[in-house]
């Protein structure tokens, strides 16, 4: 087993619980280790603190799986695994599908695995998890003996790893048409070539909170994807649901879900840029009651947040300028850069200009399938805000 060795004092943050080692914290940075490998992180005293794999070519330099000296082995996956599969059918035990490995969140970085009744997708993220990819495939095929696992390694992030891009089936046959049921609610959707691996499972629990406050009311959704949104807005008792979408696609299958559910009488989809129909529905003089802005991340590094925040609070404005008095606003934000201080901050600057006040109802985050670690505070990037406006 290879070892390397902390700077003094840099082994602090992985003792309270952190599992990234950065380049500029190791001793001798060792070049020589192939990426992947997996090596033994030691503080500068020689003390074992962890076992990881090893990226010469990423800032993020070790990644911790263990603290333990334990074979890192198809034994060490399936219990890692299993475990985080416990977890989930403790927590949803009427659901078939959901988000059964998240990354550092499951004490496996690099690794997303999410369960669409029984087609699995996986992400390998990490020049590390790529290296073990046939044995994590062989150990899925062994727990869950799964019709498909498809890998979708298709996120710009890899090649921070040194990874080429790539989609391809690990196993199986991809179903003709996947439709899985979610908070009773069935949704197509698109494994291959969908955003994130098809659905947005870290928003599930969040789309229930509509239950609340939505009867009879005219409904908003934007970035409304495959109907997430949407469809809850309508189960729950809308009068009218509009959802938008740049996507063709994503509509083209918001249809779909909206039809298969039988909502399609009062829900509604556009393939539009959403400023710039926000922007149109302002001139138009429309109203609705409850607006959703569920937008993929403005901000991918901190040196974008100020053009960020501009983006999010011009977007919220027209949101709020559209709502009825009273009217609720969802509006989330999944830039792990853009803290919630921040979302709170431009959120009544957007809502002064508006010449509203918004009154906060609640602040939620990601869903439980993606759980986070207070020690890797990096495991929680998703705000959820529900406000009204008065």
């Amino acid at each position: 087993m290879q070892t390397i060795r902390l700077k003094k004092n840099e082994e602090k943050r992985i003792l309270a619980g952190h599992l990234w080692i950065f380049s500029n914290e190791i001793e001798g940075f060792p070049s020589h280790i192939e990426p992947g490998a997996i090596v033994d992180a030691e503080d500068y005293r020689g003390s074992f603190i962890g076992r990881g794999y090893f990226n010469p070519r990423s800032l993020i330099s070790v990644r911790i799986l263990t603290r333990e000296k334990e074979e890192i082995d198809a034994a060490f996956f399936k219990k890692k695994i299993q475990f985080a599969y416990g977890y989930r059918k403790e927590i949803f035990p009427s659901e078939k599908s959901y988000r059964i490995v998240y990354s550092e969140g499951d004490f496996l970085p690099g690794l997303i695995i999410d369960k669409y009744d029984n087609s699995l997708v996986i992400q390998s993220l990490t020049a590390g998890i790529e290296k073990q990819l046939d044995i994590i495939s062989n150990v899925l095929k062994e727990i869950f003996n799964p019709e498909v696992i498809i890998a979708r390694n298709d996120v710009s992030i890899r090649e921070l790893e040194g990874l080429k891009p790539e989609i391809r089936t690990l196993y199986g046959k991809l179903p003709d048409n996947l439709i899985i049921e979610r908070n009773g609610i069935n949704f197509s959707v698109d494994i291959i070539s969908g955003q994130k691996t098809g659905f947005f499972f870290d928003q599930c629990e969040n789309y229930l909170k509509l239950k609340d406050i939505v009867t009879n009311k005219d409904v908003l959704d934007g970035f409304c994807y495959i109907g997430g949104w949407s469809l809850h807005a309508a189960r729950y008792g809308a009068k009218s649901v509009i959802g938008i979408d740049s996507s063709e696609k994503a509509i083209s299958l918001a249809k779909e879900n909206a039809s298969i559910n039988g909502f399609a009488d009062k829900c509604s989809f556009e393939a539009a840029e959403v400023f710039d129909r926000l922007r149109g529905l302002n001139k138009e003089g429309k109203k609705f009651d409850i607006i959703i802005l569920d937008p993929p991340a403005f901000v991918k590094s901190r040196a974008r947040i100020r053009q960020a925040i501009k983006g999010y609070k011009e977007i919220n404005l027209q949101a709020m300028k559209l709502l009825r008095q009273g009217g609720y606003l969802i509006t989330c934000s999944c830039s792990h850069h853009l803290s919630q201080e921040m979302l709170l901050d431009l959120l009544n600057d957007a809502a002064s200009d508006a010449k509203k006040t918004a009154r906060l109802i609640e602040v939620r985050t990601q869903a439980r399938d993606h759980p986070i670690l207070l020690s890797v505070k990096e495991t929680g990037y998703l705000k959820c805000v529900i406000l009204q406006m008065l």
